[in-house]
């Protein structure tokens, strides 16, 4: 009873207290609002735009695709939808927007090929033991949408043709090249409908358009090897001005529409070093012992009408430290004929001349290629699969794109000379104009966001974004944004996701950002900034679930 009292007593003096001070109270809180002001609210102001109904056009780079996979955390940070959140300050109300959720952690791996599917390989993580990207083993293969009506409207992998051809959305036939499953899963009518009709189906009043990367950078993708995938000029100019012109006849939006970055600066492009074969002195004098008959061979042929230049360009030296890969190159001419009049005047016997059959058309590259991402998962692996020994390291020993088990040649899908790379960027370039050209020719309604500024054929990039990132503005790659030191790459301070191409969503809060600012200037609109700092990087292996764990 006793601790009863006493604890009655407690409970009245603690109201007391409280009521005596609840005036002191108020005024506390106030002194301290004055000196910590609460920040005001996010708000913004669409000038002369109208972002009541958003929808976006275009590709991987819209569909939030990354880490080599479309899955939900890239959907959930895609540029478009990043946009939609700041836009959201500007309208009054309810602000929706739907995109094709994929609904997968890890999603489906688009370029890991696998065609038994025993495992579904999933989204790329970053293992830092390798280092390297190392694909997720629990992948989900895509299945239909079946959401609300949809804003975004990006496909990974699709050509600007492909916006207009219903035959994108099926059948799925081998006689269908403009098939794309990650269309057929939402089209409004698989085989009969596009993804632009579907686009403008959706009524916008503004829209974002990027669409007509990969009518070049596919090409540049496979080394320059499949001009087959290649968009013609003609071809190029047709079906975008179609495009342009579609949403200009049947909406009444306004738009920003993006060009071409150069993408030659990417991870993709940049990560292996050209001379990437690292040796110490002994390993390198014993190499060049084991490769004098090979020199000496090539050498030979300057007796059979080659020219020394071209023998030059094909010996090979090692030394301590950084060294050339060594690769096919198809383009040479093939010294085969000559190897074997060596064998017909005894010169070499038989033993040498099969030995020669890999050096056939090969050489070391040369500084300025590039040697792409692909390539790392080979580069120093042994060609005769042997692995207890190296005797046959790829890229030192046998010319990276030489298959020893039939001897056929893939070399060109694993670099690109000075030549292809000119070629690709002569390619971005004219398909830029055309961009700027339809842009221009509708420029009441329409904005354009250029991406890479042409500085000419010794600067393809003079200001802007993705040329700070790249050094070719200051001669330093990386930028400091809001605050924060980002990388051009895949490292947990970069901008890119680890398949090397797509930017993570760091990377995405930063174009998104830059759209902000076209928009602005366009149409008086006042839009608060994505804030990258709260956006996640790369995500590391070490859960597990990686392949490289395995």
């Amino acid at each position: 009873m006793k601790n009863t009292f006493k604890t009655i007593l407690l409970l009245v003096s603690a109201a007391v207290l409280v009521t005596a001070c609840d005036g002191q109270g108020d005024s506390l809180i106030n002194a301290r609002l004055d000196e910590n002001p609460l920040p005001d609210p996010v708000s913004g102001s669409s000038g002369d735009a109208d972002f009541s109904k958003y929808v976006s056009i275009g590709n991987s780079l819209t569909a939030g695709y990354m880490d080599g996979a479309l899955y939900t955390l890239g959907q959930s940070n895609s540029i478009p939808a990043l946009l939609a959140g700041q836009f959201a300050y500007t309208v009054d109300g309810d602000y929706t927007f739907n995109q094709p959720d994929i609904n997968s952690v890890n999603g489906f791996n688009t370029t890991v090929t696998n065609p038994a599917l025993s495992t579904v390989f999933g989204r790329y993580k970053l293992d830092t033991s390798i280092p390297g990207p190392s694909p997720t083993i629990n992948g989900d293969i895509p299945a239909p949408y079946s959401g609300p009506a949809l804003n975004n409207f990006g496909v990974p992998g699709i050509q600007v043709g492909q916006l207009l051809t219903a035959a994108t959305g099926g059948p799925d036939n081998p006689a269908n090249p403009a098939y794309n499953g990650l269309y057929a899963r939402f089209a409004s009518d698989p085989g009969n409908s596009t993804i632009l009709g579907d686009a403008i189906a959706a009524q916008p009043t503004f829209f974002t358009l990027w669409i007509g990367n990969n009518d070049v950078l596919g090409y540049a993708v496979s080394g320059a090897s499949n001009s087959a995938i290649l968009t013609s000029d003609a071809d190029f100019n047709t079906y975008f001005g179609s495009t342009v012109s579609s949403l200009m006849t049947n909406t009444s939006a306004d738009g920003v529409v993006i060009d071409i970055p150069f993408f030659l600066g990417l991870a993709y492009f940049q990560a292996v070093r050209w001379n990437n074969i690292t040796l110490d002195a002994n390993t390198a004098a014993a190499i060049n012992s084991g490769m004098e008959s090979i020199n000496g061979a090539i050498q030979g042929c300057a007796n059979v009408g080659v020219a020394q230049s071209d023998i030059d360009q094909r010996l090979v030296s090692y030394s301590e430290g950084n060294n050339p890969i060594l690769v096919i190159d198809e383009e040479l001419d093939d010294l085969g004929t000559c190897f074997d009049a060596l064998l017909a005047a005894n010169a070499i016997d038989g033993t040498a001349r099969a030995q020669l059959v890999p050096y056939e058309q090969s050489r070391p590259l040369t500084q300025g290629e590039l040697v792409l991402l692909s390539a790392g998962a080979v580069l120093g692996t042994e060609a005769d699969g042997d692995a207890t020994t190296a005797d046959t390291p790829i890229g030192v020993v046998v010319p990276l794109g030489f298959n020893m088990s039939d001897a056929s040649l893939n070399g060109d899908r694993y670099y690109l000379s000075l030549a292809e790379q000119q070629e690709i960027e002569n390619k971005r370039i004219t398909f830029n104009t055309i961009i700027a050209g339809a842009v221009s020719a509708n420029s009441d309604r329409l904005a354009l966001y250029n991406t890479s500024p042409f500085g000419g054929p010794t600067n393809p990039c003079t200001s802007g974004i993705f040329c700070d990132l790249f050094g070719l503005s200051d001669g330093v790659p990386g930028i400091t944004y809001q605050g924060v030191s980002l990388e051009p790459d895949f490292s947990p301070n970069g901008v890119l996701s680890t398949d090397g191409i797509h930017p993570n969503p760091r990377g995405n809060a930063i174009i998104a950002n830059e759209i902000i600012k076209v928009i602005e200037d366009k149409w008086g609109s006042d839009i608060p900034m994505v804030n990258l700092i709260n956006l996640p990087s790369v995500t590391l292996c070490g859960t597990g679930d990686c392949l490289s764990e395995q």
